[in-house]
């Protein structure tokens, strides 16, 4: 069976969800379903656990923008990660656990599940093992400035490259991207990995895939990066927004008012539920069918439109036909008798 490993979402360890993975998450949910539904692959569903880099010491991003000695502080903790420092390990582990269960609640609430949260600050152990390989094959290169570089122009004349060690010897994204490629390779096998992300990132995969290549690992033809533009104004009673569990948040009052206001509804028994089903089912079909590449104009307005190709419309007609189908129940074994020549012909 033709297996295919999804990584996408992408939230940082130590910061609290932003807005601006909600597009990865849901676009990764729906690539999910089609193949699910629709090919017969055995999927395993990744969520990129980023590291977050300084934001993990850094607790408050004005205030290290402010004092330089934070900004020291921060990055002598990052290389006494790598370098395997007990107390930092379990500091960050302390982080991770934490974080990942805070992702999980908002997760769940987008009705996203897992089957592996990792990522490439998972496989920071390996990054030196990546390096000694491309020693060994020759690909590391080292700058005048005291960087490792693996030269990726075609004339070998480093006129196009990707940098892979700093000067002070610690890694980058892309380095933990390749130990964490190979990592999943070895454990999955599998046949095809999707990475989605917003498209600001397409040259960091397009590297990322070069430099799998350079160093013998053909399977990389297999992998795929998915872009996608980006949602501007997203904002909610607060101001501008950058949490998605204000923007949930924000969803679910919005959607409570408006069931409100209508003349129409119903007494419910647990109307803040069916506001917050609504509510996130519109976020997702706004974004669904919003242009994939190109960024677009986030409207509260149009979102929780009750009629047109919205979310609550969408719920509206599944509620009416679920009704229908209790109301007249159709046997769907025994459709071979339906009088079809009554239906209206379509020209």
């Amino acid at each position: 069976m033709f297996s295919v490993l999804l990584s996408n979402s992408s939230p940082n360890i130590a910061k609290k969800f932003h807005a601006g993975h909600l597009r990865s998450t849901i676009i990764g949910e729906i690539h999910t379903k089609v193949m699910c539904v629709c090919l017969c692959v055995c999927l395993c569903l990744c969520v990129n656990v980023g590291f977050g880099g300084l934001q993990v010491y850094v607790q408050v991003n004005r205030e290290a923008e402010h004092d330089g000695s934070i900004q020291l502080a921060a990055a002598e903790f990052f290389r006494r990660l790598e370098q395997h420092d007990e107390q930092a390990l379990s500091l960050w582990k302390q982080f991770r656990e934490i974080t990942v269960e805070e992702y999980k609640k908002i997760y769940e609430r987008l009705g996203v599940y897992f089957d592996q949260y990792s990522g490439e600050s998972f496989h920071q152990s390996k990054t030196r093992e990546v390096l000694k390989d491309l020693q060994s094959q020759g690909l590391l290169k080292t700058t005048e400035k005291g960087t490792g570089v693996v030269d990726l122009s075609a004339e070998g004349d480093l006129s196009s490259y990707a940098t892979l060690v700093r000067s002070d010897g610690t890694s980058l994204y892309i380095t933990r991207d390749v130990a964490a490629a190979l990592d999943r390779k070895e454990r999955f096998s599998f046949d095809e990995m999707i990475y989605v992300t917003d498209k600001s990132q397409s040259v960091h995969f397009q590297q990322l895939f070069q430099i799998l290549q350079a160093m013998g690992h053909h399977w990389a033809d297999g992998c795929v990066h998915v872009p996608f533009g980006l949602v501007v104004g997203m904002s909610s009673r607060l101001g501008e927004v950058v949490l998605l569990e204000d923007i949930l948040n924000e969803a679910r009052y919005r959607m409570l008012q408006n069931m409100r206001e209508a003349k129409t509804s119903k007494e419910l028994a647990d109307p803040e539920l069916t506001a917050e089903q609504i509510g996130v089912s519109a976020l997702i079909i706004q974004d669904f069918k919003g242009p994939l590449i190109s960024d677009y104009k986030f409207d509260w307005q149009k979102v929780l439109q009750a009629q047109g190709d919205t979310g609550v419309f969408l719920q509206y007609t599944h509620a009416r036909l679920r009704r229908s189908d209790t109301e007249f129940p159709i046997c769907t074994k025994n459709t071979a008798a339906a009088q079809t020549s009554l239906l209206p012909s379509v020209q």
